[in-house]
């Protein structure tokens, strides 16, 4: 048996721990089995491997090791003789009786877990299961988004509570306390839960006591996902406030959950819905009739929610304009959005051209081509929408995903155009290789001017 090595029953496909030796020329000990037999250099300067003590793991999942040596070993600074001693993470092992001349170990644990149902085994650095707060393995664990760090739920909560209370605390970012990036909701995490509970089966020494954890418990305050938003910048508009028991007023994230607008007023239990535009926040209702979200992104939109309960979004600024979120028969257009054509100029211009070739105004043409994509005579396969085939003349879609419809409409009109429609100086125009996708289009304007970009790709598209 080489130096490093180890021998034993039950062994498992991945270590459970391992033997890190102070001395960086030597090889680490992988422990695979619930009973290791440790054979390895044991004194600095012989190169001989010797068996020299066991390392078990019990059902419980405490670690323990047996000398079997003919002399004592050391453990964390106590001698051993031949009767078990539990290990933890991070003790220090001396194949003898004392530290001059003997090898250094260390002992790591690292923690393996099957999920029965799937089949599926996640291999956890303790590490990297620990709140960052307080440093002890995650109680009733949340995470923080976009940055995706977790912690214990009382620990945040606390941390919320006292970052709310800060001197301008309610108008000011909540940070994320381990990389202080601005967090945008909170939530706790239910996978992240079963593998603390499993960190605590295989490792109850790592169990806080019941004192901390009931302390934990009062301290936690998330129940639900909490949407924490991102502070606007000064506005002149006067905010919603309501008036409470002492005279002041109270502002709240969503108007109706203050006072009761058009017979309503939210509940303990009513949720909610975040504004993809002004990141505010209302009741999600979807039984009223009103539009609250784009079909064509699924995103939440306050405007005509808010137009529906009386609130004017001209006197509000924790609203946005019912025009964000509007069926598409309620639009109208008198000019081609910038963003269509991929955002080349030229493109708009020549499509401009051509509609007034055809003698037709820009509304026209577009219900024109919407009526055949409601017919289904055009494919619909490449229009980034969600639900195309479900889209029609009600349909309500947001800014975005409405000029993405218009956009597409717009192709069709350019690429089935007959050549005596298009301007004299465009129709010699040829085809660019790319098509719709050039890259080169955005940031070499002869090349965007003197090839067409309004067509299908013909080179580097496999078929």
């Amino acid at each position: 048996m080489e130096t490093g090595q180890c021998s034993g029953s039950k062994e498992v496909d991945r270590p459970w721990a391992k033997l890190v030796p102070r001395d960086v020329r030597c090889q680490e000990i992988k422990i695979m089995s619930a009973e290791e037999v440790i054979c390895s250099q044991v004194t600095d300067s012989s190169l001989d491997v010797l068996a020299w003590c066991s390392i078990v793991r019990d059902g419980d999942g405490s670690a323990a090791i047996k000398n079997l040596s003919s002399t004592a070993i050391l453990v964390d600074g106590n001698l051993v003789q031949e009767e078990l001693v539990a290990l933890k993470n991070g003790s220090e092992i001396i194949p003898g009786p004392n530290r001059d001349g003997y090898m250094s170990y260390v002992f790591e644990e690292g923690h393996a877990f099957c999920q029965e149902g799937k089949g599926l085994k996640i291999s956890l650095d303790v590490e990297h299961a620990k709140c960052s707060i307080c440093l002890n393995i995650w109680h009733d664990v949340v995470s923080v988004s976009p940055c995706l760090h977790n912690f214990c739920n009382g620990c945040f909560s606390e941390w919320l509570r006292k970052s709310s209370t800060k001197p301008g605390g309610r108008h000011q970012s909540i940070v994320c306390p381990q990389c202080r990036a601005v967090v945008h909701s909170v939530g706790r995490n239910h996978f992240l839960h079963n593998i603390e509970e499993a960190i605590l089966r295989t490792s109850p020494s790592l169990k806080r006591s019941d004192e901390e954890l009931a302390l934990a418990d009062a301290q936690a305050s998330i129940k639900s996902n909490i949407l924490l938003g991102i502070p606007k910048k000064p506005s002149r508009k006067r905010k919603f406030a309501v008036a409470n028991d002492d005279g002041g007023s109270v502002d709240f994230p969503c108007p109706q959950c203050g006072t009761e607008l058009e017979g309503f007023k939210c509940s303990q239990t009513t949720s909610h819905l975040q504004c993809h535009r002004c990141s505010g926040r209302m009741p999600s209702r979807p039984d009223i009739g009103v539009p609250q979200h784009c079909l064509g992104c699924n995103g939440a939109f306050c405007g005509a929610y808010w137009l529906s309960q009386g609130m004017d979004w001209n006197e509000f600024n924790i609203i946005c304009s019912p025009e964000t979120l509007k069926p598409i028969s309620e639009r109208y257009n008198t000019r081609i959005p910038d963003s269509v054509h991929q955002n080349n100029q030229y493109e708009i211009d020549v499509t401009e051209r051509c509609i007034n070739e055809t003698g037709k105004t820009l509304q026209a043409v577009l219900s024109e081509w919407f009526a055949k994509f409601i017919n289904k005579e055009i494919d619909m396969s490449n229009l980034q929408l969600n639900h195309p085939e479900a889209i029609t003349a009600k349909t309500p879609l947001c800014n975005g995903c409405y000029e993405k419809l218009v956009d597409y409409l717009l192709y069709w009109f350019r690429i089935t155009l007959p050549p005596h429609l298009y301007p004299p100086d465009i129709a010699g125009r040829e085809n660019c290789w790319y098509g719709y996708g050039c890259r080169t289009q955005h940031h070499n304007s002869e090349h965007a001017r003197k090839r067409n970009h309004v067509c299908r790709q013909t080179k580097g598209k496999h078929t």
